[in-house]
């Protein structure tokens, strides 16, 4: 059973996706011919589900690089020049179908190509369907920074279709429900219970889950959409998790974003206590369970870079290092100042947690 989310400018569908959803947003907003958007995972694995599922007749299929690395302004310049070489108009529309990088990227090089075309997101991950469903969000990493250049731009719908789960490994699904618990953690004590006793993902009831987390975001957003207050809650665990994330990039060994994200709430609710501002009970209780999806390697040695990604962060101002804290379980704190010493602390902190001071 399909579940709709209304926004202010678009709907979100929760479900099987139908063979007419896409046909009719195309045949009522004039389209004058569309394209898909995938990387060579998701025109492998999911693109075939897909057109099975919709029917649809793309006038091409573009293909980018997976992975982060490639969310770059070199394969904006592949998209911007497959357009052009079919004449693209500003009719025209983009559907991208895959995980977060391709919905990151895809908004972006649809927003700004002949200034501005539609676009649809069709994400794949659990995490993009959480994290990127909501927000008009696009962007790209530039310089070593993630999203450092974007823009705010709604697609004009969104289609979570959880079958696209079966194509996922588990560690892209534990990756995923990492953004889960954040919105449990910054706004919904009682989500946060149930999430606990969450034990097999794959068995999960996915629809009611799904719109469950995706009301929190939407609320949040909703509220505030260019980010100058409370949609600020939903850095928890960025700050230093996407420097974390940064790091592994230029290693042999690079995180999937939720990963990052898991290591970096785990660091930011230990700050959190050492300022007085959570409980140690509730810290303890949080990152015992956080670290259960721990079940992968990482690094933490190269400090510098961490520092100098931190400090680089696009959310903070001046000099002055901001993030997103926690009060308690299901309340959050925006524009806490935090500094390298506390940042450092909380790093040997994930080291001891883990075995890995002398590693």
């Amino acid at each position: 059973m399909m579940k709709t989310l209304s926004l202010h400018e678009y709907n979100i569908h929760i479900g099987s996706i139908r063979k007419n959803d896409i046909h009719e947003l195309i045949d009522q907003g004039d389209v004058s011919q569309y394209f898909i958007l995938v990387d060579e995972q998701t025109r492998k694995l999911c693109l075939p589900l897909f057109l099975e599922k919709t029917g649809l007749d793309p006038r091409a299929i573009i293909e980018i690089e997976s992975g982060e690395i490639y969310k770059t302004i070199e394969s904006c310049q592949k998209v911007w020049e497959e357009l052009i070489s079919y004449e693209a108009d500003r009719k025209a529309l983009l559907i991208n179908l895959g995980g977060g990088v391709i919905g990151d990227l895809g908004g972006f090089a649809a927003s700004t190509y002949k200034r501005g075309i539609r676009f649809v997101q069709v994400p794949t991950t659990l995490l993009s369907q959480l994290d990127a469903s909501i927000g008009g969000k696009v962007g790209i990493d530039f310089s070593g920074y993630k999203n450092i250049i974007g823009s705010f731009n709604n697609p004009i719908a969104v289609f979570i279709d959880p079958e696209f789960y079966d194509t996922l490994p588990d560690r892209q699904l534990k990756s995923g429900f990492a953004e889960a618990l954040k919105h449990a953690l910054i706004a919904d004590q009682k989500m946060w219970e149930e999430i606990r006793s969450t034990t097999d993902l794959r068995s999960l009831d996915w629809i009611p889950f799904l719109e469950k987390s995706l009301w929190i975001k939407k609320e949040i957003v909703e509220a505030d959409p260019l980010e100058r207050g409370a949609r600020k809650a939903l850095n928890f665990g960025h700050t230093i998790g996407h420097a974390i994330e940064g790091v592994s990039l230029e290693s042999d060994k690079p995180l999937l974003h939720g990963e990052a994200i898991i290591l970096g709430m785990m660091a930011e609710s230990f700050i959190a206590t050492c300022k007085g501002l959570l409980l140690p009970e509730e810290e303890r209780e949080i990152n015992q369970f956080l670290s259960f999806y721990v079940d992968f390697d990482f690094s933490l040695k190269n400090r510098a870079l961490i520092y100098d990604l931190i400090k680089g962060d696009k959310k903070n101002e001046g000099n002055r290092i901001l993030c997103t804290l926690l009060h308690s379980i299901g309340k959050y704190a925006i524009n806490q100042e935090i500094n390298l010493e506390e940042v450092e602390q909380s790093l040997v902190y994930l080291e001891e947690q883990f075995d890995l001071i002398d590693a």
